[in-house]
């Protein structure tokens, strides 16, 4: 059963809540409210990873892609994982509304802070995972956050690939280490983050549209010296936007051994297991990530 923060008012779309709901469920179908001595009970003494979706997912989509990636990451026996549900989605526009997501991803960073100082006083530490625009809920939650953040790791952040030198340079300082999976062969951030930018520039301040996102190009340097690489995964991989969590059905592919790390360009694919046409079974990119978190979250 996973642990939830939810700030949506609305399953699809709507508006950011005014307050932050403890939740718990592995699917939209058993996802219920759970008092709050439980949920801290949960977290106490544990070492705590908070992970979130990104930009265009719902309530139902948000709890599956989290359930069925926790369920391959292998975090330490003393760790708890809690899943952040925000509403970066359109009931309407699919997609078309993105200049106008960072808003709101920020305004959730700027909800979670506070609660997440207040409640996981008594968790031993705190570390964060993303995909996507989720990299600004983290980054602005950790900037208003007092509690130290142990750990980063942003995938395919769709955030300006400066970020950590400028707009969050101070946040970088307050975090043990950063961590970031970029490829070169995500279409989302290589062809709609530039026009998103673009679009968000003229109606809001912050975007410039000649920035590549962090999980497109990587961070641009000079970086943090709490940045952890290497970060680049292999061309060959064909890694694309939707290839991190989104999990329909959850995959078969077991998961990979740990410590596992970005390896250089050329690389194989890592996975296990064939298909009867020699092909990797479905779902090995996602075991990718998750032992790829797995292992930087330790």
């Amino acid at each position: 059963m996973n642990l939830f923060m939810d700030v949506r008012m609305n399953p699809v779309g709507g508006e950011l809540s005014t307050c932050v709901a403890l939740n718990q469920g592995t699917s939209i179908a058993d996802y219920t409210g759970i008092l709050c001595r439980d949920f801290l009970a949960a977290i106490q003494g544990r070492d705590v990873l908070i992970a979130t979706h990104g930009f265009n997912v719902n309530r139902p989509d948000g709890i599956d892609h989290l359930h069925a990636w926790q369920e391959i990451l292998q975090l330490p026996p003393n760790s708890a994982f809690v899943g952040i549900l925000w509403p970066g989605d359109s009931i309407w526009a699919h997609g078309l509304d993105y200049p106008g997501e960072p808003r709101v991803a920020d305004q959730a960073g700027q909800l979670l802070a506070p609660f997440i100082d207040q409640y996981f006083a008594g968790a031993n530490n705190i570390s964060f995972a993303s995909h996507s625009l989720g990299a600004r809920v983290v980054l602005e939650t950790v900037a208003r956050m007092n509690t130290p953040v142990r750990r980063v790791i942003l995938m395919a952040g769709a955030i300006d690939d400066n970020c950590l030198n400028t707009e969050f340079q101070n946040t970088a300082g307050k975090i043990g280490t950063i961590s970031v999976l970029a490829s070169r062969k995500d279409h989302v951030l290589s062809a709609l983050f530039p026009l998103g930018n673009l679009i968000g520039g003229i109606i809001a301040e912050g975007h410039p549209w000649w920035h590549a996102a962090i999980g497109h190009a990587g961070p641009q340097k000079q970086w943090p010296s709490n940045f952890v690489s290497p970060f680049m995964i292999p061309d060959g991989w064909c890694f694309d936007h939707g290839s991190y969590l989104h999990l329909d059905p959850p995959p078969p592919a077991p998961p990979l051994s740990i410590p596992t790390n970005v390896p250089p360009q050329g690389s194989p694919v890592p996975a296990p297991d064939l298909d009867p046409d020699g092909n990797p079974i479905p779902g090995w990119r996602q075991a990718f990530s998750a032992a790829f978190v797995s292992s930087r979250f330790r």
